[in-house]
């Protein structure tokens, strides 16, 4: 039996963490200080893009490639640059910036309504090619 059920983590995340709206978020699309980071599996940028220039951080990876001391660190998460994640749906990207605010993240925020409200609402996309 479950202590916590995944819809307990996703509550308890968004009770501490910043969640944007997409027209809050599309705000940010042209701002230098702003990293957006995609956080879905490849297959799916593949099959349904992404939102332009973002970053793609698989879930599974996020906290080694943000951790200054871990073999797999990425630089990018070392910007200092206000980091807006999202998914498909924002189950995944509340989770991981609740994950990053913990370890110590502080401009972290996420999509509320994921890829798919930001595709729904005509927001700007981009293709991603097969590898």
């Amino acid at each position: 039996m479950l202590k916590v059920s995944h819809k307990q983590l996703i509550d308890n995340a968004l009770a501490e963490i910043e969640t944007l709206e997409i027209e809050d978020a599309e705000n940010f699309l042209e701002d230098d200080d702003t990293m957006f980071v995609d956080l879905r599996d490849p297959r799916e940028l593949e099959r349904e893009g992404k939102i332009p220039n973002a970053f793609h951080a698989p879930r599974g990876m996020l906290e080694f490639w943000v951790d200054p001391i871990s073999p797999y660190h990425k630089e990018a998460f070392a910007s200092g640059k206000r980091i807006i994640f999202y998914c498909q749906s924002g189950w995944r990207s509340a989770l991981a910036t609740k994950a990053v605010q913990d370890m110590g993240l502080e401009r972290v925020c996420h999509i509320g309504d994921g890829y798919r409200g930001w595709k729904d609402s005509g927001a700007a996309t981009e293709d991603v090619e097969r590898r």
